[in-house]
């Protein structure tokens, strides 16, 4: 059966679990300082603990990714989502115990191994449950839902101790668990299974030179968003020291980012609806946010307030509900989450170059915080941009078809 509302258990199921996704990754961003305070850490040794401690988890997003894909394009979708929000919740759970960085890095690679299903599998899950013409309305739903559960970490900074925010977090997965009970595995996957022995196989994207190259593209895509988010708004206390600049709070600007991510997903998606076209909508919203982070840097140097600009960058990285679903359609059924999964994760899981990248730049040439950043965002967007006008339009395209 195909859903033709987006008001349907496949979309609820999925989006709350992306809420829950985004809810987790923001909220380690948004106690980064608190927490390693707690444990003791301070100055330059607290920053660099809070990049590892992001690194590390976002490994674990990547490997996870890897792992539940193949699961879910082997065992299915639903099965997947099951495993990957237990482990996510006992993660979670345990994170309210740590008790030194060593620990508290462990249990941020388990949990980045149970996030990284969320997104993918749940965005193959509403694609394949629901009709050609009306997919992409459900996936705005799912891609609105996750940047709401990460203002709701923002604001969760101002109400709760970080241990109590990471117990609350691990046991609204366990919630979740309940409600997909009544998910239903897709058709499409039923069928892939029955006839198609090759599904889940990693190695089969790297077997054909265009496919691996689309799989690429695809990454790339991605990556600005978190170049965004993952450097440039969690930086944000480092950057307003570097310039002079006070009263400016993380939270609001990590807020203020998810809200115009909110609704840039939800126009981005409508208006792929709208006008037909995936590729032309992900390239106007890619120019604003180019545009919205040149604005921001040149706040910065003018020791201003950015709450505004961080607004408007988290408005022009909002084409991730098109980025997702076009993604999701750019391959064939035996690999659409091991695709989706991967390219999600690894678009996240790039913070880990990001970070040693724009390092490795200030230390080469002599840069500041400000000026290492700003030659990694050149870099990122150049070629995110590049991939969207290399990959092919997918909007209408049948979701019927397999990967050889």
């Amino acid at each position: 059966m195909k859903y033709h509302s987006p008001f349907n258990i496949a979309v609820l199921a999925a989006g709350l679990g992306f809420f829950v996704d985004a809810f987790d990754l923001f909220l380690f961003n948004v106690y980064r300082i608190p927490s390693l305070k707690e444990l003791g850490l301070s100055g330059v040794e607290l920053t660099r603990a809070g990049e590892k401690l992001l690194s590390i988890q976002m490994a674990g997003m990547m490997l996870g990714g890897i792992l539940t894909g193949m699961i879910a394009d082997r065992r299915g979708r639903v099965t997947a989502l099951f495993g990957s929000i237990v482990l996510y919740s006992l993660a979670n759970i345990a994170n309210a115990w740590v008790q030194d960085v060593d620990s508290y890095a462990l249990v941020r690679f388990l949990a980045g191994v149970g996030l990284a299903g969320e997104l993918g599998a749940g965005v193959t899950l509403v694609g394949e449950s629901m009709s050609i013409e009306r997919r992409g309305y459900g996936t705005i739903l799912v891609a609105t839902l996750g940047a709401l559960g990460a203002v709701t970490a923002g604001l969760a900074g101002d109400f709760l101790p970080w241990r109590q925010a990471f117990l609350v977090a691990g046991m609204a997965g366990f919630l979740l668990l309940f409600l997909r009970v009544s998910a239903m595995e897709t058709q499409l996957f039923r069928s892939s299974r029955e006839l198609v022995k090759k599904r889940g196989s990693f190695t089969l994207l790297f077997s054909n030179r265009r496919r691996a190259m689309k799989y690429l593209a695809c990454i790339l895509m991605g990556v600005p968003i978190w170049y965004s988010v993952g450097l440039l708004i969690t930086l944000t206390p480092e950057l307003a020291q570097e310039h002079g600049i006070s009263g400016i709070k993380l939270s609001t600007c990590f807020i203020l980012f998810q809200v115009g991510i909110a609704a840039g997903d939800l126009s981005s998606g409508i208006l792929s609806q709208w006008l037909r076209t995936r590729k032309r909508v992900l390239l106007g919203y890619m120019g604003f946010g180019v545009l919205a982070t040149v604005l921001h840097y040149l706040r910065i140097y003018q020791s201003a307030g950015i709450e505004t600009t961080s607004f408007l960058m988290g408005l022009g990285c909002g084409y991730l509900s098109v980025f997702v679903t076009s993604t999701s359609e750019q391959f064939g059924t035996n690999l659409r989450v091991t695709v989706t999964a991967t390219v999600t994760n690894f678009m996240r899981g790039a913070v880990t170059l990001l970070i040693p990248l724009h390092q490795s730049l200030e230390r080469g040439f002599g840069l500041s915080l400000t000026e290492g950043l700003i030659l990694t965002g050149l870099i990122v967007w150049a070629l995110a941009l590049a991939s969207a006008v290399w990959l092919p339009e997918t909007y209408g395209r049948s979701l019927e078809f397999e990967e050889q």
